[in-house]
């Protein structure tokens, strides 16, 4: 399947609030965790059902609901009953090849985005969508499969930081968005240093080679802008929006976000037409080579044209040559081709062609 337009023939025509999952399954189990936390208490674990949460929304704490694994119609169904969620909500989380966006409903906020990640072994960027929804006491979000990359968030939780503990779901909600875009600020880093090593080898060995290198690094980087681009226009709605799910104080947080996502925006826009660049640096010292060689076999040529020439009278078939039967003429021949090409090359010289 293509990797940046993905539809199956048989979703066509369906109802958009329909809940299937549309994706690949990436994980065989739903893992439901909770951290729920305030200024002073701090009660983490893992739940087997969806009744176990809805008891926290009566706390005075703020509680992260995460749910990896999307695929499992039953549990959406009975998030979306649980918590009074419009079936819409559930369906586009359940749509992993939507486009980043972010979406006020009745009594929730829905924030989907694309979260990248480098893997250290294969060196490729794996895609995974995440989505958010932001109720007054509760964020839940959704993965496509477990992972460590808000381990961090976690741990500031853990060690009782204030900001965090202090913090709503909006803040939250900030906290985990910034992780992911300080990812793709990471990956675009990597990329970046492969690419500016990459021109130094292009101006010392433009190896065919290079080329592949060059079309493979154009075509991560135009992946990555899949993500990016809508990624900056949910943050930019986001920075706008006025809800009351929103403190005022977390917006500035919001500007933040902007801010990064514009920079790893711009850090890829640079290096496309760095690549761009050093495509046509290539094509110009190829062709220069090129030249440089056809200029060498244009001046042998030259040299070798008279020398033929007078290799061709010696060649005739005449029974009557005047040097034909002179005792020293092959030598005078052989001196009168090197005084040629001795000429020739002394003029070449003087003209610059050489």
């Amino acid at each position: 399947m293509a990797r940046f337009v993905k539809k199956n023939k048989n979703e066509i025509g369906l109802s958009p609030d329909d809940l299937i999952f549309r994706g690949k399954q990436k994980s065989k189990d739903v893992l439901l965790r909770i951290i729920d936390f305030d200024s002073n208490s701090l009660e983490e674990k893992a739940v087997d059902t969806i009744k176990e949460v809805l008891s926290y929304q009566e706390r005075p704490t703020v509680t992260w609901f995460n749910i990896d694994g999307l695929h499992n119609k039953a549990i959406m169904e009975e998030i979306a009953k649980a918590f009074h969620f419009e079936q819409m909500v559930l369906a586009e989380v359940m749509d992993i090849y939507a486009r980043p966006r972010v979406q006020e409903h009745q009594n929730c906020i829905l924030l989907s985005i694309k979260m990248l990640q480098l893997e250290e072994h294969t060196g490729a960027i794996a895609v995974e969508n995440l989505s958010l929804i932001i109720t007054e006491t509760i964020l839940i979000s959704f993965q496509e499969m477990k992972g460590d990359v808000f381990e961090p968030v976690r741990e500031r939780i853990r060690n009782q930081k204030k900001r965090i503990r202090n913090g709503g779901t909006d803040y939250l909600a900030f906290a985990l968005l910034d992780i992911v875009i300080d990812n793709y600020i990471y990956i675009i880093g990597v990329l970046g240093e492969k690419i500016e090593t990459l021109e130094e080898t292009l101006l010392q060995e433009p190896r065919k080679s290079v080329i592949d290198e060059i079309y493979t690094y154009k075509r991560e980087l135009n992946f990555l802008r899949k993500s990016i681009k809508p990624a900056k226009e949910m943050i930019l709605s986001l920075s706008k929006m006025e809800s009351e799910l929103i403190e005022d104080s977390t917006y500035i947080h919001f500007k933040e976000l902007l801010e990064n996502i514009n920079q790893a925006n711009d850090s890829s826009d640079t290096y496309r037409e760095i690549l761009s660049d050093q495509l046509n640096i290539y094509h110009t010292t190829i062709s220069s080579k090129l030249n440089d060689i056809m200029k060498f076999l244009t001046i042998f040529s030259v040299i070798f044209i008279p020398l033929t020439f007078i290799a061709g009278i010696y060649g005739t078939n005449f029974d009557v040559l005047p040097e034909l039967h002179f005792r020293y003429s092959y030598f005078i021949m052989l001196g009168l081709m090197f005084t040629i090409v001795v000429g020739m090359l002394i003029y070449f010289r003087k003209r610059r062609w050489l």
